[in-house]
């Protein structure tokens, strides 16, 4: 086993270590709380990894895809944690990607009102975003206004947090890919050269970037919001293409997007809306254009959604001071900046 980094979440009495590295999953059991007796793992079919809590474990997988992703698989774990009796003392543990250590830890802050947590990450987007920060959450299905993605969920922090590396061989090339659109948008939000660093050290440096954010802003009252780049028409691209688009592959366009956003409000200028196209498209070869035939109008009506978006259409966006929230931004300019993006293509 490779050296690991460990990376510290700094949350005062629920701060935890975020462990990166090759073979880091043979570390789960220093992770697991002592007053364990028994852990819930909570899977999907065809996951290669395996692990070892250290004390008795029974396994229970969630179906794959968004489609599994809602309150009815909730109630199902509850009652498997029923059936095996898992106490409030015990341990629930999320092996796989974001989909799954959203369920788990959803499943963990309501389990007789909150049991601890831990994540084993076994795809990028989970090790760089996913996994980290203690927001979980499921989505509402519907389209008459009364759906959307992540809306019911819980802040529930977890113990620890496993990045094997070991893991990110067994992936398939667009699973990659949507992890590489949640790493591109940490190139904006701080500016560091993640290019120059090894993959590991690219990776611990997105846990760390995650990790200061989180601890000054956990519940996202404020700062928190920046690390939604890209999502506010990523989540919208998921919903309306019935999430033919993956999560990655919505938000690297979102980030696009963004930028062309920016720039119709005259916040950047575009050289700086080509350094998005040179990320996003360039080094990390991802989508950067619309899908085709998708509809600006129902678009512009799904972002209105958007949990930011509290009295009006609100954006994370680049500008001379960095990105930032900007709340107030005309259904007039999102459009601009949708046909702006399309002509782009042509």
């Amino acid at each position: 086993m490779s050296e690991l980094r460990t990376v510290r979440v700094p949350l005062a009495e629920r701060s935890y270590d975020v462990l990166v590295g090759h073979g880091a999953r043979h570390e789960l059991a220093s992770l697991i709380p002592s007053s364990a007796r028994r852990a819930a793992v909570i899977t999907q079919p065809g996951i290669p990894v395996e692990i070892d809590a250290g004390i008795p474990t029974d396994v229970f997988q969630i179906g794959t895809g968004e489609d599994h992703k809602h309150l009815g698989t909730i109630e199902s774990l509850c009652r498997s944690f029923a059936r095996v009796g898992l106490t409030r003392n015990d341990v629930v543990i999320g092996l796989g990607g974001g989909m799954v250590t959203d369920v788990a830890g959803f499943a963990a802050s309501v389990w007789h009102r909150g049991i601890p947590v831990v994540h084993v990450a076994t795809t990028l987007l989970g090790m760089v975003d996913a996994a980290i920060g203690g927001k979980t959450g499921v989505n509402l299905s519907g389209s008459s206004g009364d759906g959307g993605k992540n809306l019911v969920g819980a802040f529930w922090q977890p113990s620890g947090v496993i990045c094997d590396l070991d893991a990110l061989a067994t992936l398939p090339p667009r699973e990659r890919r949507c992890g590489y659109g949640e790493m591109a948008k940490y190139h904006f939000l701080t500016g560091d050269d993640l290019l120059a660093m090894d993959e590991t050290e690219r990776i611990a440096r997105c846990v760390e970037i995650k990790a200061d954010v989180v601890a000054s802003d956990e519940r996202e009252g404020g700062r928190r919001a920046l690390l939604n780049y890209g999502h506010t028409l990523g989540h919208a691209l998921e919903i309306e293409t019935g999430h033919e688009m993956a999560h990655g592959e919505a938000v690297a366009v979102g980030l696009v997007y963004a930028a062309h956003l920016a720039r119709v409000l005259g916040r950047i200028d575009d050289e700086r809306v080509q350094q998005h196209l040179d990320v996003v498209g360039g080094a990390y070869e991802l989508e950067t254009s619309l899908p085709d035939g998708v509809d600006h109008t129902r678009l512009l009506s799904l972002m209105s959604r958007d949990k930011k978006a509290l009295t009006s259409l609100t954006f994370v966006l680049d500008g001379p001071s960095g990105v930032e929230v900007v709340p107030d931004v005309s259904a007039e300019s999102v459009l601009t900046a949708l046909d702006a993006m399309a002509a782009s293509r042509r």
